[in-house]
């Protein structure tokens, strides 16, 4: 009877880690969001990872400099954004998410729309979960 419930103890303590670190993870994509409509150098800065490698559907990959200054100088232009069919998936140090991004932007200050299917990875780190990869394809 005591190793019954040792197991199913275990079992319970698993699947409460489990979801904090979905949620974990879920607030860091909420962090990202947020910075992406109203960048902040440092916080982006503290989220990302040196590694970052961050593919738009157009097919570009950008660098973490090259991500964060898009950003900053306005030529990436995020007025809203609303994620939508969210899935993340936690191994070990790793999490992988999924969503639909629908967002209005004003690049170059040219009103716009659009939305994806974004792939992200996030990997745990001391400070937390940081972003490694951003993948980004056009919803047929």
């Amino acid at each position: 009877m005591i190793k019954k419930l040792l197991i199913f103890s275990s079992l319970i303590l698993t699947v409460n880690i489990g979801f904090a670190q979905q949620t974990d993870v879920a607030e860091a994509v909420n962090r990202l969001t947020k910075l992406m409509i109203s960048p902040d150098s440092l916080a982006l800065n503290k989220l990302v990872l040196n590694d970052l490698s961050y593919g738009h559907s157009s097919g570009k990959v950008e660098t973490k400099q090259e991500f964060m200054h898009a950003l900053l100088s306005g030529a990436s232009d995020f007025v809203d954004i609303n994620l939508t069919d969210q899935k993340i998936i936690v191994q070990n140090k790793t999490a992988l998410v999924r969503h639909t991004l629908n967002a209005k932007t004003n690049d170059k200050n040219i009103p716009g729309t659009v939305k994806l299917h974004v792939l992200l990875i996030w990997s745990k780190e001391k400070a937390g979960w940081k972003l490694l990869g951003r993948q980004a394809v056009k919803v047929l």
